[in-house]
């Protein structure tokens, strides 16, 4: 298994061998690629998925600090906490395996907590959005942590 993620186009890709298993269109950072600490970007490279978080929680569970809060998002919800920056259903932690570029230092994506998380209901799939992770639709990253296992090769491309 390989996921392929393209910030041009904003979609991922699922493989098996050559064979594409999935296709989904996904948020990635609004301030386009980059490796820094602090710079909120989307890190590019070669990483593989370290930790899956949430496996057997309700869609639309919520965390915070990679923990589930026991809450639920919903709109109401939402409204209260407008200005969040939803991680919701499941995680997916990334960690870089390119020592330099995306891994160690002030380039490392795991201690940067860069993910592949599920985002509310309402929001734009396809559009560069997020904080520096990698954005999905709630089902649709449920049926990817499913397909998925730990050490999974994640590319991604510019």
């Amino acid at each position: 298994m390989e996921i392929r993620i393209s910030l041009a186009m904003q979609q991922m890709a699922l493989y098996d061998d050559d064979t594409l298993i999935r296709r989904y269109a996904i948020s990635t950072a609004a301030l386009g690629a980059g490796e820094q600490t602090g710079s909120y970007q989307t890190p590019r490279g070669r990483h593989i998925i370290r930790a899956k978080i949430g496996a057997g929680l309700p869609c639309g569970a919520v965390f915070k600090a990679r923990r589930p809060t026991g809450e639920i998002w919903t709109p109401a919800l939402h409204a209260q906490q407008p200005g969040r920056d939803w991680i919701l259903s499941r995680i997916l932690w990334l960690s870089g395996c390119e020592v330099g570029c995306n891994r160690l230092g002030q380039v490392d994506t795991m201690r940067r907590y860069i993910y592949i998380h599920g985002t509310p209901d309402g929001e734009v799939m396809g559009v560069a959005a997020s904080h520096g992770c990698i954005r999905m639709r709630n089902h649709e990253v449920i049926e990817l942590f499913g397909l998925v296992p730990v050490r999974t090769t994640v590319v991604i491309e510019a």
